[in-house]
């Protein structure tokens, strides 16, 4: 715990999720400006087990993008190849990015496409045998 902890209450409630804590202090400390715009992206909830990221990237080709997973983050980055192009205007944008998205324990990516310049990102929630409800004997 931080010694300028913002979040108080319900913290005492949850055992054992300090580092979620530690992340919302650190989201709050930084603000929302801290995180990249670029590229635009939507979260899509299916059902309790399936979530989907689509991340719009017009102009880019399938093998400017990679998607990696890192310390429970999806984190999705790009580079355009340069190109020898006289521009008269350049609206579309073609900036190197990486975007992180932090993802539940329990969560695993089931894969991805990239149709009509949006990058679909497929999550699905896997609960582990112990996490499921079960009755404990009274000895």
């Amino acid at each position: 715990m931080t010694s300028l902890s913002r979040i108080t209450w319900p913290r005492a409630s949850f055992v054992g999720f300090d580092n979620i804590w530690n992340e919302l202090d650190q989201f709050i400390t930084q603000g929302v400006d801290q995180s990249p715009a670029f590229p635009r992206h939507n979260v899509v909830k299916f059902s309790e087990e399936h979530y989907q990221i689509q991340v719009a990237l017009a102009g880019y080709a399938r093998e400017d993008l990679t998607i990696e997973m890192k310390n429970k983050s999806l984190v999705v980055s790009g580079e355009k190849k340069d190109e020898d192009v006289n521009y008269i205007h350049k609206g579309i944008s073609a900036k190197k990015f990486s975007k992180e998205f932090r993802l539940n324990e329990n969560m695993r990516v089931d894969g991805a496409r990239y149709v009509d310049g949006v990058l679909m990102v497929e999550l699905i929630v896997v609960m582990p045998e112990e996490s499921k409800p079960r009755t404990i004997d009274i000895q």
